[in-house]
């Protein structure tokens, strides 16, 4: 069936060549998806969706078009073509268009990643997990009521074929379980959740395990306090301490550099970070959520230091935004059925410090530990950073009262300066960073 497919998206493309184009890529993509949920008990949700979806992007010179259609049929492939080209002709040039020249040559359809399970969930095993989560978290004392408990699992085929000489396709699937619970009553009512997803079901945590720990940490979560404003010590929980680096990883994509909208466009090569922090970008990691065996514009995929000692290294590069500023891709093109490629992170993370997550916060005679956070106000040209959040009081080293209904702020570029990492970190998001610290944020409380 790979093959097949490959045959059929290639012929697409070698026939986009004879009506005209002078290049031509084309992704197909195909994903199947089950998931279920329960609420209270009760089913709310049982579902399995099959969606295909193929993008043709055609150039004329510099002009260049895409489109895209749910129906790949080889009968539709002519119309298609013809209204690409049309639609090429008419549009303006952009002088950075192309396929990346730097692209592999050949056919590609295994790699060593381990990217695709065979294990494939019954509705019923779905619905179990859902409901062994749910039953867990109301099992603990002063859980009032559930926001609902869900597992799925979905597989992903993604192909692509340029008219440079490149196919290639790889599969891709994913299993995971989420549960949601209330703790309390009234006004006084407090959420939480626990969430993992995973490439191989049997690396995915018991439903039943996380459901405690949706609970337990619903219950924790009562009768917060408003922290004091002022200026004082933050320490973030590793599943809110990886969108650090997602404003990171914002501000280090070549059409942002490009455009001259980033905080960082004057920054490469400089410290922005401690001496003792680096950023690793790696598509290439074992059973990671976002690994591949090749970029959006075929080219071969490797780690990529994005910081080490402390000093940018590199910005987020594809073909496109490389030519903008006189640079090499660095295989990090993402593409759809759509759009065009753009640059974009896959498995993104600080490597970890050497501190344990309570030596990190031994000193802090008062702080704050937050886990959750909510709104966001980033000023990506300068920096400027605003955010609401929750968590936990730090008093005298150790994890105090509950605290809420406060706001973070700060400048990035402090806040990047003054990072501290604990030992902690675990692969479970995609982007990822162990227990963060800095003191480099102003609190709006009571």
């Amino acid at each position: 069936m790979t093959e097949q497919t490959l045959d059929r998206i290639s012929d697409l493309v070698a026939r986009a060549r004879k009506a005209g184009a002078d290049a031509a890529d084309a992704v197909f993509v195909r994903s199947v998806a089950a998931g279920a949920g329960v609420r209270n008990g009760v089913t709310e949700e049982l579902e399995r969706s099959e969606t295909t979806d193929l993008g043709l992007r055609v150039f004329a010179g510099k002009k260049s078009a895409i489109l895209s259609t749910t129906t790949p049929e080889p009968s539709r492939f002519d119309a298609l073509i013809e209204q690409a080209m049309a639609m090429a002709r008419v549009l303006p040039e952009d002088q950075y268009a192309g396929l990346n020249p730097l692209a592999q040559q050949g056919r590609f359809t295994q790699n060593d990643l381990e990217l695709a399970d065979s294990a494939e969930p019954t509705t019923e095993e779905l619905l179990a997990r859902a409901r062994a989560g749910e039953e867990a978290a109301l099992a603990i004392k002063g859980v009032t009521n559930s926001a609902g408990s869900s597992a799925s699992c979905g597989r992903t085929e993604v192909f692509l074929v340029t008219s440079a000489g490149f196919a290639g396709s790889y599969t891709r699937t994913h299993h995971s379980n989420s549960v949601c619970v209330l703790a309390g009553s009234g006004d006084g009512m407090q959420r939480d959740y626990d969430y993992h997803g995973t490439v191989w079901l049997r690396d995915l945590k018991d439903a039943a395990e996380l459901g405690k720990s949706a609970g337990e940490k619903a219950i924790a979560r009562l009768n917060p306090i408003k922290p004091r404003t002022g200026r004082y010590p933050v320490v973030f929980h590793p599943r809110v301490a990886g969108s650090f680096l997602g404003h990171f990883a914002g501000a280090i994509t070549g059409t942002a550099i490009a455009r001259g909208t980033s905080f960082l466009k004057d920054k490469l090569g400089q410290s922005i970070f401690a001496k003792d922090i680096t950023i690793t970008d790696d598509p290439t990691r074992k059973k990671g959520l976002r690994s591949r065996p090749f970029d959006g514009e075929g080219m071969q995929v490797a780690p990529l230091h994005l910081v080490e000692n402390g000093a940018l290294q590199s910005w987020i590069l594809d073909s496109r935004s490389a030519r903008q500023l006189g640079l090499q891709s660095n295989a990090h093109a993402a593409r759809g059925t759509s759009g065009p490629p753009g640059p974009s992170a896959t498995n993104l993370f600080f490597e970890p410090g050497t501190l344990s997550p309570t030596e990190l916060m031994a000193d802090i005679k008062e702080g704050l530990y937050i886990t959750e956070m909510m709104g966001s106000s980033i000023n990506g040209l300068t920096g400027d950073y605003s955010r609401g959040a929750s968590g936990f009081m730090i008093r005298d080293g150790k994890i105090a009262e509950s605290a809420a209904e406060f706001t973070l702020a700060g400048n990035l570029l402090d806040i990047f300066a003054s990072i501290t990492l604990a030992n902690d970190l675990d692969f479970r998001f995609g982007t990822d960073a162990p227990t963060l610290r800095t003191d480099a944020l102003s609190i709006a409380g009571a």
